[in-house]
């Protein structure tokens, strides 16, 4: 059975950094387009970056330029560094396939204080 699990969030003042984790048993990165999502509570989830399998990226606009996506396929780990952190990046942050997901994890809690 897939599971991915989420690491590394935490409270964090504006302006801020983090850096999220993402491991899965059964799943190998580097053969599957991955993506961070985040939500907040009575909103659906939405796509933050993705990384395909040529280590090609793509960000949501809101965090261009502040986030990268990277990929360790000895660690088989996904990593997302987050920098300049805002309020408005409070969420609960996933990660999963981005091509037919897997049924999700826990995710991480980031709550970014102003």
């Amino acid at each position: 059975q897939v599971q991915f699990v989420e690491s590394g969030g935490g409270l964090v003042q504006a302006g801020g950094s983090l850096r999220l984790s993402c491991t899965a048993s059964g799943v190998i990165f580097r053969t599957n387009s991955i993506g961070w999502y985040r939500q907040v509570p009575g909103k659906e989830r939405e796509l933050v970056a993705v990384i395909g399998t040529s280590l090609n990226t793509n960000y949501a606009d809101s965090v261009k330029g502040r986030f990268t996506i990277s990929r360790d396929k000895v660690k088989n780990t996904v990593y997302l560094q987050m920098n300049s952190l805002k309020p408005e990046d409070t969420a609960v942050y996933y990660c999963n396939r981005f091509y037919q997901q897997f049924p999700w994890g826990q995710g991480t809690q980031v709550t970014v204080s102003s």
